[in-house]
């Protein structure tokens, strides 16, 4: 029923756990292709795929093109787009088929879910991360990626699918799925807190929002992944993209 799509680069601290996380959807029948999607990894990222029995699809690094490439190889009629850093609650799967029974009854499904989004981390900085990243998707149905995201292939096909583009390919696909047809599940997507435990919770989700604000003012790519990365933004020329978006 689902061809999960995991995008890679050098995941090998995070994959197999996010892999088990699948193994009962898998054993249950509910799950019935894990693809990864690797851009380049030099680590053992490829080796925990193959030994899980991941289809693997090699290419460029660049998250929406590693989608984007993975989608393309998957063959059942839901996908189930995850990152390699998140693992999602047990309960997902009784939550996704309820969704995918709803999407279903309008005959051609034309709606997308994602989780709800929790960070591996104890204490009160994670948990208010947490209640902001809810709030943001009451009011404005925007899931980001690492909440996972849940479609039927021919409504992901009608809306063109992922851009090739490295940065803000989540926020580019979720705005054309539109606000009303987004669902938030209850089940969790428990995602890596590295990053904010790396850089502050303050200073991570900030740039985050910085990000998100240069998108939706249509900065090009490189300028916003080079503030997501921290670090200069390269000189102008030629070869840049055209403005248009994404965040993290």
């Amino acid at each position: 029923m689902i061809s999960v799509v995991i995008p890679t680069l050098d995941a090998e601290v995070t994959l197999a756990q996010t892999l088990r996380g699948l193994v009962s959807a898998s054993v249950d029948g509910v799950v019935r292709q894990v693809i990864v999607s690797d851009g380049g990894s030099r680590d053992r990222t490829l080796d925990i795929a193959d030994d899980a029995g991941a289809d693997i699809v090699k290419g460029p690094a660049g998250r929406g093109e590693q989608l984007r490439a993975g989608a393309a190889k998957a063959r059942f009629p839901w996908l189930l787009f995850l990152h390699a850093d998140t693992i999602l609650d047990p309960t997902w799967t009784e939550d996704s088929l309820a969704f995918i029974e709803r999407a279903s009854r309008e005959g051609r499904p034309r709606r997308a879910a994602a989780f709800r989004f929790a960070v591996d981390q104890k204490g009160l900085a994670p948990r208010l991360l947490e209640g902001a990243v809810a709030v943001r998707n009451r009011l404005m149905k925007l899931p980001y990626g690492d909440q996972g995201l849940l479609i039927s292939r021919s409504f992901y096909d009608e809306l063109g699918g992922y851009s090739n583009r490295r940065i803000m390919e989540d926020v580019d696909l979720v705005r054309r799925i539109s606000r009303r047809r987004i669902e938030v599940l209850t089940a969790r997507a428990v995602t890596s807190a590295a990053r904010y435990r790396e850089q502050g919770y303050v200073a991570r989700v900030a740039r985050n929002q910085l990000c998100l604000a240069l998108y939706f003012a249509g900065a090009s790519d490189s300028k916003v992944e080079a503030l997501y990365r921290g670090r200069s933004a390269p000189a102008k020329s030629t070869l840049d993209p055209a403005p248009s978006g994404r965040r993290t």
